[in-house]
């Protein structure tokens, strides 16, 4: 390790050390902590209030977080029933969510584990971790390493790069939540994804393997309009859906912008993935404060998760996520912050 500031934060049930790594460049300051690779706090100069949601207290991650910040995998997101068929091998993953799904990498995923820190400077910390053949019932060790850089002019870049040994699905991501203003909700952001076409989901909230238009739906989001979109009934809709911003991964280009009308705070998201999960936070209900004494309720904050279509295991007209021997799995995102 060398150059920039790191104290030690906590504690893993392992005894392990949780460090925090705080970074600062280009109007940025961020803080990183080991357990779950999680982006634990976002400064904006200029702008008072964290950009993110996320806890004081190492403490209260491992209990209340509802993946802030996290780095969930080795696949993030939903798989129907925790099953898939790989090369003719059927394979049964952990039914962490609601003993139906498995979710974001199940119960032991990467995001509830004590990555590695091997090294940061002022503006950049890599970490890594392998996930062990068997865990949680994948197959093969893969390899991930999660680096987070201030690239320069508000700029976060979050790089995630993953290994295998044996084929297995895999899909990294960024599971921060952002609130751009310091009310206590998020609803008056305004919003656009770049997307054609959205992914409807069934009553546990898999994809039904449709790729539906989102023309005279309210997942038409191709243009700036409020965060708080109403149906034909006037009811709100309760986004946590998969935006199609491509049909497989490309070169880095700009797929989101939200601001913030009360603080002139804006964010652009550029990435390689095609892919972006929108979840406005409408389960959040956090009791214990959040960062500053901050309380966490409903749509506190929201997510865009940069990834694979989720469950595209099971859809073969889904993006690939499946990563092979021999071959090196890149997924990288920028986060723009500016402020008027």
């Amino acid at each position: 390790m060398n150059g920039g500031a790191a104290e030690v934060f906590g504690k893993h049930t392992d005894g392990s050390p949780v460090y925090r790594v705080r970074l600062h460049g280009g109007g940025l300051t961020a803080s990183i902590i080991t357990w779950g690779a999680v982006l634990q706090d976002l400064r904006l100069e200029g702008h008072v209030a964290p950009l993110v949601l996320g806890f004081d207290h190492f403490e209260d991650y491992p209990v209340h977080s509802s993946y802030f910040g996290a780095t969930p995998g080795r696949v993030a997101n939903r798989i129907g029933g925790g099953a898939f068929t790989l090369d003719g091998k059927p394979h049964q993953l952990e039914l962490n969510e609601k003993g139906i799904s498995h979710l974001h990498g199940g119960s032991t995923g990467l995001a509830k584990q004590n990555w590695a820190l091997v090294s940061y400077d002022d503006v950049s910390a890599v970490l890594q971790i392998t996930d062990p053949d068997g865990r949680a019932g994948y197959s093969g060790n893969c390899h991930v390493t999660c680096t987070y850089r201030l690239s320069g002019d508000g700029v976060l870049t979050v790089t995630y790069e993953s290994e295998a040994d044996q084929p297995t699905p895999c899909n990294i991501c960024n599971h921060s939540y952002f609130n751009l203003d310091d009310q206590p909700t998020a609803v008056g952001h305004e919003i656009s994804i770049a997307a054609d076409h959205y992914l409807p989901t069934d009553e546990r909230q898999i994809p039904t393997g449709e790729i539906r238009l989102v023309d005279g739906t309210p997942f038409d989001l191709r243009k700036m309009r409020p965060m708080l979109v109403t149906d034909d009934n006037g009811e709100p809709v309760l986004f946590d859906h998969n935006f199609c911003v491509s049909d497989g991964r490309v070169e880095k280009r700009s797929v989101i912008r939200v601001k913030s009308p009360h603080s002139g705070v804006g964010l652009e998201v550029r990435t390689t993935e095609p892919g972006v999960q929108f979840y406005s936070g409408y389960k959040l209900n956090v009791t214990v404060p959040g960062l500053e004494g901050r309380r966490y309720g409903a749509q506190a904050g929201f997510c865009l998760e940069t990834q694979v279509w989720p469950d595209a295991i099971n859809h073969p007209n889904f993006p690939n996520s499946v990563l092979r021997p021999g071959e090196r799995l890149v997924q990288e995102t920028d986060y723009i912050f500016t402020k008027d």
